[in-house]
């Protein structure tokens, strides 16, 4: 190897003179531009007609951004908002969804940062709050579109994440996308994680954000942030609600959009608003049908429930509509929830059945009908469900399903937000029902079933809980013919239910006594046999899914009278097992019509009689007293004593102990004689045709046994005419002649073919060695022989 040469010391590159100037010079001009800039933010006053936005004071950076996401001109939110909150100014911004709030506030948050030289360095700059995981991902891409020429540092932070993951990100990033949930974790458990520097704070969605119950979570995310920031809140209905967060969060705030008796924008023109009344057991049908008259659609279809969401949708799966189906709910994993949203908004032609948590900021492009299977909550809910559709001026329809009940309570209720919806009528000529493949599925899968009864449970639960009453009727409701459209044999019973029930009867008993006091007191009010077996029946299952925490059980009716219920009534109104099906409930009079129902095969009843010994009617008594009375020990000091009877072939009835006349007794032991001989003589026979079958088995045996020790003696004899027999003393050279009694040599005529050897006995060689002649001593005695010679 050749030597190293001494070292040469390293040159340090030294930069031009001509490039530093000119880096010097860059600097300068960016710091004058971004001075001019914002002089310019303050001082812009925008003309009635300015629409594009290259015309407001923002950098060429964000210019370059837009241009390239095909941002060209301003929607009236965005032309409204960005030049008053460019200057600095809170806004309180409320326009219909669709109109492009996103980048009215995007575009302040990065002119912002720009201008006031933000850096990695600098840390938390601004942030964005978001009610969904969905929206806040939408929020997320739109600004990487846009922001692609800036230097900041973007995140998002959302649940359903690793959580060290979004630690280990979190003190780099200049913008951050969250959900109220998971930043205010961050902001209790995230060691570095600042926000004293924070220049912006916008809440997107704030009326959604208060309803989900994020009140005091938001107070206590206010707490942590800095009073000198601007903030920006956006929503699409402005709400009382909203209005205390307004003023709690922001200074002075400049109010920009749509005003509440704005009857005109609040909704978008290009919007087509239809609604159908239809009995609650249609619902299904109707849907069915609108989704086979419309494969060529991109339709959004919203429900109640997770439970009806997931129902509908493997149902409809298992019926093949030719159009693809997707779900989104609340309770699916993070992960299955984007990538159903990216699905959906990729596809051109697919059916998503959602709950409202795709109501809310949504955009899914090219949607052309919002169907709402149930009633919105109230009309700002429904706003935000049609919102999904004619969105930035596109054309779009929506079609709302009201049952009877609903019809009035909903249409004061929109025209109190100045919405007109066009009332429809759907042919029923080209309705197509799948009542009976929805049977026909429940009686197969069970699985289907069990989805059926949730989603029957989470409906009638959804109606129970909502505020508004003059809408949701849930006593107005037809419970049978709603669980015979979901396919299944009757009606499961429901904890809320009865517990209504029970109130409204106890209540009116209380009634009727306080409005006649001047009669005997009557028989006290106890409830009936009906609703303590519910009571018992409700306390056998529970649930431990999502929302609901009643299981599906027996069969209940708002309608039916109270009746006495038997334990093998209970036993056919179990709906969980999987064995039982549709003809089982056949037995059960869930109708009320006794005799006069002819459909029913048989109808199990017990008879209006009274028990001997117990109380009469007119006494006034207790539920415990009445219990007593009819008690075992009761019936058995007073009553009569029951018989034990049994029935002989031709349905006779016998005493279990009869007495019998001799021509009985006589006959009766003649029979069993004879039955006795002919059995013995049968199982002689029997025994018999064993017997020889037994010795033939044996015989067969012992030949076969015989056979093989026949054959191992001749393998044994030919192993010894193979190996020989014949053992020598010393060496062939070496013979004298001498050979040990126990071998015998073979004759000269023989070496071909030597004779077998016998075996020696071991008697034989135990009475050797009893006479002295061992093998020890022929081997003593052949050395002494050759030694003599």
């Amino acid at each position: 190897m050749p030597e190293a040469g001494p070292s040469r010391p390293r040159k340090t590159k030294k930069l031009p003179k001509d490039r530093v100037r000119t880096s010097r010079v860059k600097k300068s001009s960016e710091g004058k531009e971004i001075d001019e800039l914002e002089q310019r933010a303050l001082l812009y006053e925008p003309a009635p007609d300015v629409k594009a936005f290259a015309d407001l004071p923002i950098s060429h950076l964000t210019k370059r951004g837009l241009k390239k996401a095909s941002f060209i001109e301003m929607t009236d939110i965005q032309a409204q908002s960005l030049p008053v909150s460019l200057k600095g100014k809170d806004v309180l911004g409320a326009a219909r969804t669709g109109s492009g709030k996103t980048l009215a506030f995007l575009v302040p948050v990065l002119e912002v940062l720009y201008r006031r030289k933000w850096g990695p360095q600098d840390g938390l700059g601004a942030l964005i709050i978001s009610p969904t995981r969905e929206l806040a991902v939408q929020i997320f891409e739109v600004l990487r579109s846009i922001g692609g020429y800036h230097s900041f540092s973007a995140g998002l932070v959302i649940g359903g994440k690793n959580l060290k993951d979004e630690r280990d990100r979190l003190s780099k990033m200049n913008i951050l996308v969250a959900t109220p949930g998971r930043l205010l974790q961050h902001m209790d458990q995230t060691i570095g994680f600042e926000c004293d520097n924070l220049q912006m704070l916008v809440l997107d969605e704030a009326d959604r954000i208060l309803d989900r119950g994020f009140h005091r979570t938001l107070t206590a995310l206010l707490s942590h942030l800095p009073k000198s920031r601007q903030t920006l809140l956006f929503s699409a209905t402005q709400t009382k609600s909203v209005a205390d967060l307004a003023r709690l969060s922001l200074k002075d705030p400049v109010s920009i959009g749509v005003n509440e008796a704005d009857a005109e924008g609040s909704m978008p023109k290009t919007l087509e608003q239809h609604y159908v009344v239809c009995s609650l057991d249609k619902k299904l049908d109707i849907l069915w049908s609108f989704i086979k008259s419309h494969l060529q659609n991109k339709t959004l279809v919203f429900m109640s429930s997770c439970k009806q969401v997931r129902f509908a949708f493997e149902t409809f799966c298992k019926l093949h509509p030719g159009v693809p189906l997707l779900l989104l709910h609340g309770k699916q994993k993070q992960m299955t929830r984007l990538e159903t949203f990216k699905r959906f908004t990729t596809m051109k032609h697919a059916v998503l059945f959602a709950t409202d948590i795709a109501a809310r900021g949504l955009d899914f492009p090219a949607v052309d009908w919002v169907l709402q299977m149930d009633a919105p909550e109230d009309a700002e809910t429904y706003i935000h469900r049609v919102g999904r559709t004619a969105r930035y001026e596109s054309a779009g329809k929506g079609l709302l399903l009201l049952l009877p009940s609903e019809e009035e309570g909903m249409k004061q209720a929109l025209a109190k937000k100045h919405i007109e919806v066009q009332k429809i009528k759907i042919k029923t000529s080209k309705t197509q029902s799948i009542e009976n493949q929805l049977q026909n599925l429940a009686f197969q899968e069970p699985e289907i079933k069990y989805l059926g009864q949730r989603a029957f449970v989470s409906y009638l639960r959804s109606i129970h809980l909502q505020k508004d009453k003059s809408i949701f009727k849930l006593e107005e409701l037809p419970i049978e013919r709603f669980a015979e459209s979901l396919g299944l044999p009757g009606a499961p019973k429901i904890k809320f239910l009865s517990k209504e029930i029970a109130k409204k009867r106890k209540n009116a008993s209380h009634a009727i006594d306080t409005a006649e006091p001047q009669h005997a007191p009557a028989k006290q009010s106890a409830p009936s046999d009906e609703e303590e077996s519910d009571e018992e029946d409700l306390s056998e299952h529970s649930s431990s899914e999502e929302e609901d925490d009643e299981t599906p059980k027996a069969s209940a009716s708002t309608t039916q009278p109270p009746k006495v219920r038997t334990k093998y009534d209970r036993m056919f109104e179990r709906k969980n097992q999987d064995i039982l099906s549709e003809h089982y409930n056949k037995l059960i009079d869930r109708d009320g019509e006794g005799d006069d129902s002819d459909e029913e095969f048989i109808t199990l009843k017990r008879a209006d009689h009274e028990l001997e010994g117990a109380l009469p009617e007119s006494e006034h008594i207790s539920k415990r007293q009445s219990k007593l009375a009819l008690s075992k020990k009761a019936l058995g000091k007073g009553g009569p004593q029951g018989k034990k009877l049994v029935f002989d072939d031709e349905g006779m009835p016998h005493e279990l102990y009869e007495l019998q006349t001799k021509e009985q007794a006589f006959d009766g032991a003649g029979g069993v004689l004879e039955a006795r001989k002919k059995h013995a003589e049968e199982e002689r026979a029997k025994l018999k045709q064993v017997d020889v079958t037994d010795k033939a088995q044996a015989k067969d045996k012992k030949k076969e046994k015989k056979r093989k020790r026949k054959e191992r003696e001749r393998e044994e004899i030919g192993d010894h005419e193979d190996t020989g027999a014949v053992a020598m003393l010393g060496s062939a050279d070496e013979d004298d002649g001498y050979v040990s009694p126990e071998f015998d040599l073979p004759s000269g005529s023989e070496d071909e073919h030597p004779p077998p050897t016998k075996r020696v006995k071991d008697s034989d060689r135990s009475g050797k060695k009893a006479s002295g002649e061992s093998l020890e001593d022929f081997e003593q005695l052949a050395l002494k022989m050759l030694r003599g010679s």
